[in-house]
């Protein structure tokens, strides 16, 4: 009887443990499919390269030669990269590409503020929404995967949501500017360069060139400065951070930064991360492993509590909604740009 017993409490345990499966243990189980399915996408991208065409170049001018840029000589040469933009939109034309027409066209638009402008290959532009030269609250935007020229609108969209929140919030006597930054070539959702540190490690050096000499473009050399990453962009973030010059980083949707934790990244700055309910990144796996000579992933999760960021809310948000006017993502950004940090709302 007392084996019978046994063996009834040993089925009785399998059935329950069905059960978790069947119910709020279905979730845990899909979410390690999931898991184990990006693993599984994420190796495929490095060991199999995608073997679709290259868009055709389209031609575009050099950037326009312009002296250093200071405070005082902002509208000169928001003024030549328009030019330079109306140009490539020409070309564009010709060339038979309307869709890269039609962005360079719009940004070559009078009350775009250009500050570096490139047209050709996939595209580099840094546009400035605001007054830079007085503002005392700046923020810098730097974008993910799969941003070009031809997908610049979106993006801007983002810098202009926030802009609007930050400037209009400033106190008295204060003004807020927001720094659109595509400044490197990003890579594909989908391809071997998202999952490695490749596109960052080159574009790092750029994005810190960019941020040593903000700080007097903006004519006050006590303006807060706030540089806000998102996505793939905060490995470009990550691999930066080194002795920067800003006072807070703020990563969003991180797939990770290539650092173990906030002390890795070296910098001074106030260090944040957020991600949204909604948001697909919280599946993917949070892994640096060598495979083909290179590292794939980005390691620590940046919300993680062993990372050291300061995790505040984003709501519900999906991966391309923390800018969207009325959330609380959007909310708890322009809190920390305008250096309301107190008010933030944390995780």
């Amino acid at each position: 009887m007392g084996v019978g017993a046994g063996q009834d409490r040993r089925v009785r345990r399998r059935r329950g443990d069905a059960d978790g499966r069947g119910r709020g243990g279905c979730r845990l189980s899909l979410r390690r499919a999931v898991r184990a399915l990006l693993a599984v996408l994420l190796t495929a991208a490095v060991a199999v390269p995608l073997t679709a065409a290259a868009r055709p170049a389209v031609p575009a001018p050099p950037p326009a030669e312009i002296p250093p840029v200071t405070a005082t000589t902002l509208e000169r040469a928001y003024a030549a990269n328009r030019a330079n933009a109306e140009l490539a939109s020409r070309m564009a034309a010709a060339h038979g590409d309307a869709h890269r027409a039609t962005a360079d066209r719009a940004l070559a638009a009078p009350s775009r503020g250009l500050l570096t402008f490139d047209g050709r290959g996939a595209g580099r532009v840094t546009e400035v929404l605001g007054d830079l030269a007085h503002a005392d609250r700046v923020a810098v935007l730097v974008p993910g995967s799969d941003t070009s020229l031809d997908t610049y609108e979106r993006f801007r969209t983002d810098a202009a949501s926030l802009y609007r929140r930050v400037d209009g919030q400033a106190p008295a006597g204060g003004s807020g500017a927001v720094v659109a930054w595509l400044g490197y070539t990003t890579p594909g959702t989908v391809s071997a360069t998202a999952v490695t540190t490749d596109r960052a490690d080159g574009a790092a050096p750029a994005l810190r060139e960019f941020l040593h000499g903000l700080r007097a473009l903006t004519g006050r050399p006590d303006a807060r400065i706030t540089v806000l990453c998102h996505s793939y962009g905060s490995v470009v973030c990550g691999r930066a951070a080194a002795g920067l010059d800003v006072d807070d980083l703020v990563l969003l949707g991180s797939p990770g930064t290539g650092a173990d934790s906030v002390t890795d990244l070296r910098t001074r700055a106030r260090v944040w991360a957020a991600r949204g309910g909604d948001d697909w990144v919280a599946e993917v796996p949070h892994v640096g492993v060598d495979l083909f000579g290179t590292t794939v992933g980005f390691g620590a999760d940046p919300v993680s509590a062993s990372f050291g960021a300061r995790v505040f809310t984003a709501g519900d948000a999906g991966h391309s909604d923390y800018y969207r006017p009325g959330s609380v993502s959007l909310t708890n950004l322009s809190r920390i740009v305008l250096g309301e940090t107190g008010e933030v709302t944390r995780a």
